[in-house]
């Protein structure tokens, strides 16, 4: 259920958060909301996925013997081993 939620703040921002959101293909309001969740979110807790990132599932094919849990941790490693 969705409801309508007015905030305040500097004109500026809200221009260049539109430009923003724009540019990424979402609304405004999806970017707040997904915002909002991954801040009140614990880790435990399952996060919602959302109908875009489902509707992602199945078009990416690893290729055989691919790990990406490994390839996580090496990332992760390198950007702020």
């Amino acid at each position: 259920m969705t409801t309508k939620l007015t905030l305040s703040m500097d004109k500026r921002i809200i221009e260049k958060s539109k430009k923003y959101a724009a540019s990424q293909n979402r609304s405004l309001s999806d970017l707040i909301e997904s915002y909002l969740i991954s801040i009140t979110t614990k880790s435990s807790e399952p996060i919602e996925v959302t109908n875009r990132v489902k509707a992602l599932r199945g078009s990416f094919k690893a290729p055989a013997g691919f790990d990406y849990k490994k390839i996580l941790q090496e990332e992760i490693i390198r950007k702020h081993g």
